[in-house]
């Protein structure tokens, strides 16, 4: 009456997932850098690196010191150090983030605080020219 194949070992390896997800769970506190190549969702605290040439997505709960790499990101957490977003930064909620921006588009909400510069091009910044600071030479 059924014809059903989904038995077969073939079938099965299609039900797995394509891309790999990392979730930092809340009450989850990690010392040192996490370096992965798929998404990674953190809902803990996290003190170090956190690279990926996929998304990151820091939520409500989420506390990160140190510094993000990644291809896009959506951040509603908090974030104290430098952002460097190959795409997408994408500022939700009640998100603080404390620290200089590199990213090709940046978008935030009324609601979210960002304390630091934002570059969006591909040049570093330049800080100092023969020993004056860029806003010593502006004045």
């Amino acid at each position: 009456m059924f014809n059903n194949k989904s038995n077969s070992k073939g079938d099965n390896k299609a039900l797995l997932p394509t891309s790999t997800v990392n979730i930092i769970g809340s009450g989850t506190s990690i010392q040192g850098d996490i370096v992965c190549e798929g998404d990674i969702r953190i809902d803990g605290q996290v003190n170090g690196l956190v690279s990926t040439k996929a998304k990151i997505v820091v939520g409500p709960e989420g506390d990160i010191t140190g510094d993000l790499v990644c291809q896009s990101a959506d951040i509603l957490g908090k974030v104290t150090g430098i952002i460097k977003v190959d795409e997408l930064l994408f500022l939700k909620g009640n998100a603080l983030v404390k620290g200089d921006v590199y990213t090709a588009h940046f978008e935030m909400e009324p609601t979210a605080k960002f304390n630091g510069r934002c570059y969006m091009d591909d040049q570093q910044p330049e800080t100092q020219k023969h020993g004056k600071s860029v806003l010593q030479e502006a004045e």
